[in-house]
């Protein structure tokens, strides 16, 4: 929640001409990362935790590496 919280604020900040660009995909891979660990919560197999752990973990890499292409624009 505190990431996701801190991406919509960061991006507040990107110029508008990325407001379709970067910020939707920043915003929409740190929102996916909450219910997907909340998702995982509530699943009674290890099969099923995994799998929502690593679209988390995704999401996650997704975050840093538009962070990183971010910097050399």
């Amino acid at each position: 929640m505190d990431l996701a919280q801190a991406v919509y604020v960061t991006t507040a900040a990107f110029p508008g001409t990325q407001r379709f660009g970067l910020t939707a995909q920043l915003r929409r891979a740190a929102v996916s990362v909450p219910p997907n660990v909340a998702e995982d919560q509530v699943r009674d197999s290890n099969p099923d935790f995994l799998r929502f752990l690593a679209i988390a973990a995704g999401s996650l890499a997704e975050i840093g590496t538009q962070l990183l292409l971010d910097q050399i624009r």
